[in-house]
C-alpha cells in the first residue's frame, strides 16, 4: 500500500542491477512499457499500475491529480531504491507525474530523470487541440451522467479506437492493428469513474515545464519528430527550461515511442542510465 493505494509492480532484471522505475501514461498500464523492457538488460525495471489503473488500486481519498500522484511515486521510489539510487522514468502523462516527483523536494528521491514524450505544456494549448477539447467535453458529459451511464461511455470502444488513431503515426499495417489491440484491451481498466476523470483533467491541464526548472537531477528528453501531442518544438523549449537536461529526438515516430521505436527508447534509456551510476 502507498497512500493508500493497493500498488501493482512488475519488476523485471537482477535485484543487484541499477534500478529503473518506469510510469505509464494516462488509461495505459505496465502493458504499455512493456516493449521497451523487453529491450533493456543488464538493469532492474520496476513497472508499476499508476493508481487507479490496470490492477492497482485507487487512492482511497483525496484527488486523483499531479500532486497525489507525485505524492506516490516519491513513496514508490524510497520503498523500490532508497537513498535515491533509482533512475525515475515517465511517459505522457507519467512524464508529468515523474517531473513532479522530483520537483523541489530536497535531496533528489531519484539519481536521475528520463522523460518519454513529455507533456511539456498543457494539451488544450497544443496542436491538436480542437480534438483535445472535444475530448474534455465527452469527459466531462460522461462525469454528468448517471454513474453506469457515465462509465459506460468512458469505456466504450469508439472512445479508445479514437484515442488511439489520434496517436499513432506508423504506416506498418501490422503494428498500427497491433497497436489498436493493445489500446482496445488494456485501457479500459481504470478503477472506476471518478479516477479516471481526476486523471484524465491532470493530463490535459498540467505539463511538465511547470517543474522543470526545481528538477536537479540530471534529465534525459527522448521526443518523436511527428508527435502532435507533444510536438519537437515543445520538447526544444523544454529542454532549456531543466538545469541539466539533454533532448534525444527520434526520427519517424509520434507519441506512442513505446510501442513504435521502443528499441530506440531503452537504447537512449540505458545509456542515460549508465551515465548517472555512480
Amino acid at each position: 500500500m502507498l497512500r493508500g493505494a493497493r500498488t501493482r509492480l512488475r519488476v523485471y532484471g537482477h535485484a543487484d542491477a541499477p534500478c529503473v522505475v518506469l510510469l505509464h501514461g494516462y488509461r495505459g498500464d505496465h502493458h504499455g512499457l512493456e516493449p521497451i523492457v523487453a529491450h533493456l538488460t543488464g538493469l532492474r525495471v520496476v513497472v508499476p499500475d499508476l493508481p487507479g489503473f490496470g490492477g492497482s488500486g485507487p487512492f482511497a481519498t483525496g484527488a486523483h491529480d499531479v500532486a497525489a500522484y507525485a505524492a506516490w511515486a516519491r513513496d514508490l521510489l524510497t520503498a523500490v531504491a532508497p537513498e535515491g539510487r533509482a533512475v525515475l522514468a515517465g511517459h505522457s502523462f507519467g512524464s508529468i507525474v515523474a517531473a513532479a516527483a522530483l520537483s523541489g523536494h530536497g535531496r533528489p528521491a531519484a539519481r536521475g530523470l528520463v522523460l518519454v514524450n513529455p507533456v511539456a505544456r498543457s494539451a488544450l494549448a497544443g496542436r491538436d487541440r480542437v480534438a483535445v477539447r472535444g475530448t474534455v467535453l465527452l469527459h466531462h458529459a460522461a462525469g454528468r451522467l448517471p454513474e453506469r451511464a457515465g462509465t459506460w461511455l468512458l469505456r466504450h470502444p469508439a472512445l479508445t479506437r479514437a484515442t488511439s488513431a489520434l496517436m499513432v503515426t506508423t504506416s506498418d499495417r501490422a503494428l498500427r492493428r497491433w497497436i489498436h489491440d493493445e489500446h482496445d484491451r488494456h485501457f479500459s481498466t481504470f478503477a472506476d469513474r471518478r479516477t479516471l476523470l481526476g486523471a484524465f483533467d491532470a493530463s490535459v491541464t498540467g505539463g511538465v515545464a511547470a517543474f522543470a526548472s526545481r528538477v536537479t537531477a540530471p534529465t534525459l528528453l527522448v521526443a518523436g519528430d511527428r508527435d502532435r501531442l507533444a510536438p519537437p518544438a515543445d520538447q526544444r523549449a523544454l529542454v532549456r527550461l531543466f538545469p541539466d537536461a539533454r533532448l534525444v529526438v527520434l526520427p519517424g515516430v509520434g507519441h506512442l515511442t513505446h510501442y513504435e521505436a521502443p528499441d530506440a527508447v531503452a537504447r537512449a534509456l540505458a545509456s542515460f542510465v549508465a551515465g548517472v551510476q555512480p
